[in-house]
């Protein structure tokens, strides 16, 4: 049986109901048929047109808020590649045949990302349907059209009020996340100068939007003779709960990099330590002693993406030889693999948590090459503006929706 030849340029234009593709510079792209004859524009009043020089506020209502509430969602949904709904706004239109009339409209708005390859979005799908009807009195008197207008009001205040409350909650979650910033920044300071036979720079990046702050660590601590602890972890979860975990995790590690023989029993004792600690269960973590009178890089990775290697050629090895599950995930104590590989001089070691190199849709090999590219690239470079090439390289353009923890040192 052939499949059928679908032309979705005319299936788009035949939608019903009120639909445009835009930019992410909010530029109309595409609209339907319904979208031009609701709106009352036509395709050239509308292409490649930002959407707020077609549909400005109207400046005779100083309480307006439609064109915020609408360019808000959008970039919301831009910044998290979520789709995002409205509640019912109003939003009057100008009457293209009679310049300075505007007539009353109420619009109940769905704002959803298309992504492209790369998981980046390149398109917001905005759908609108039209609800004046539903919210705007009409017509006579009779009982019907009373109880039809006392239900439109209703349903108007509802809306609002829920635009009030998603409003408080956003505030309240923009205070948490304030909150749980200044606690990551507290537990990882800038590192204290690490001596002549090492250099080392770090980053943390938090994610864009209120909603996201997370739990990604890293960690430097410098142990008896020429060696180097280093560590980078993330918890899973969002939120002030998240970096109070992260906090009590990263200090438990830290104290066990200097008793423990190797970086395995290190998150051994971690591993223990997390079952006794709400929201640990599955942080990944990983652990690194650098020694350099041995000459020898030790690792053991509890579930996370593996160390990169970048060695004085330009070439890069990745650390995934010693790869156990996450904290918590086995119901027993287990033993975890370690493993050892040589330390070269001009070498680079660099940490980082998921949100670096993961991307929605696309397989984690492919965001580890663009890490081993870009470390080729600038392998000349130093750790410090090293580390800032990698964030240019391989964050999105419109923001990270990932926490970021970012460690490199030059060996």
């Amino acid at each position: 049986m052939r499949e059928p030849q679908i032309d979705y340029a005319e299936v788009f234009h035949s939608l019903p109901g009120m639909v445009a593709l835009l930019t992410p510079d909010l530029v109309y792209a595409d609209v339907n048929e319904d979208f031009q004859r609701l709106a009352g524009r036509t395709r050239e009043q509308l292409l490649g047109r930002y959407i707020f020089d077609v549909f400005p506020e109207n400046p005779n209502d100083p309480a307006a808020a439609g064109m915020r509430e609408t360019r808000t969602s959008m970039l919301r949904a831009v910044a998290t590649g979520e789709r995002d709904t409205m509640a019912v706004i109003r939003y009057d239109i100008e009457d293209p045949q009679r310049p300075g009339h505007w007539e009353e409209h109420f619009w109940s708005p769905v704002n959803a990302p298309v992504l492209g390859p790369d998981g980046r979005v390149v398109l917001i799908v905005h759908r609108v349907e039209e609800v004046t009807e539903l919210i705007r009195a009409r017509g006579g008197a009779g009982s019907g059209d009373r109880q039809a207008r006392v239900l439109e009001a209703e349903l108007y205040t509802r809306s609002r009020e829920l635009q009030e409350v998603n409003e408080r909650l956003r505030r309240a979650h923009s205070r948490e996340r304030e909150v749980a910033l200044a606690l990551q920044e507290a537990m990882m300071p800038a590192p204290v100068p690490l001596g002549q036979y090492r250099t080392a720079a770090v980053r943390y990046r938090p994610a864009i939007g209120a909603l996201n702050v997370c739990g990604d660590w890293y960690d430097l601590v410098d142990l008896p003779g020429h060696r180097l602890a280093i560590a980078v972890g993330d918890v899973v979860g969002h939120g002030l709960k998240a970096a109070c975990v992260m906090g009590q995790l990263r200090s438990a590690l830290s104290a066990a990099a200097r008793a423990a023989d190797g970086p395995a029993r290190a998150l051994e004792v971690l591993g223990l330590y997390a079952r006794s600690v709400d929201g640990a269960e599955s942080t990944t973590a990983v652990k690194v002693f650098l020694d350099w009178d041995n000459s020898t890089i030790t690792y053991s990775s509890a579930g996370h993406p593996p160390p990169a290697l970048l060695h004085p050629d330009g070439t890069v090895t990745f650390l995934d030889q010693a790869t156990d599950p996450p904290l918590g995930a086995r119901p027993e104590h287990v033993p975890r693999p370690q493993a050892t590989t040589l330390l070269t001089g001009g070498a680079t070691l660099v940490l980082y948590t998921d949100g670096l190199v993961e991307r929605r849709a696309e397989d984690i090999d492919t965001g580890l090459t663009r890490l081993a590219d870009s470390l080729t690239r600038h392998r000349l470079t130093d750790p410090e503006a090293l580390a800032d090439a990698l964030l240019a390289d391989l964050l999105p353009a419109e923001g990270n929706t990932d926490d970021i923890a970012l460690v490199v040192i030059r060996l």
